[in-house]
């Protein structure tokens, strides 16, 4: 394949990419603020949010899937933790 060619398509992917990884960065620190107030409920549903995010973005093939596992679970942990009221 042409060099041109494979710069071409993959500033399209590198376009197309962003969106998601930009709304994924943003629903993951969004839950990382949210378990960090006291509203439980809040984080809760922030952190279901990242949780789909974070799905669709490994369905599309821009995150690795163990990378977006270990992010949820880190969310699901200080999620937990807030639950029980530790520290």
């Amino acid at each position: 394949m042409p060099a041109q060619k494979a710069e071409r398509q993959s500033l399209r992917r590198n376009l197309r990419n962003r969106s998601v990884r930009r709304t994924t960065r943003g629903a993951v620190n969004a839950a990382r603020v949210a378990v960090e107030e006291t509203d439980s409920a809040a984080a809760a549903t922030a952190v279901r949010h990242a949780i789909s995010t974070l799905d669709r973005a490994v369905k599309k093939g821009i995150m690795h899937k163990n990378t977006a596992s270990r992010s949820k679970s880190r969310l699901a942990v200080r999620l937990n933790k807030m639950g029980q009221g530790g520290s």
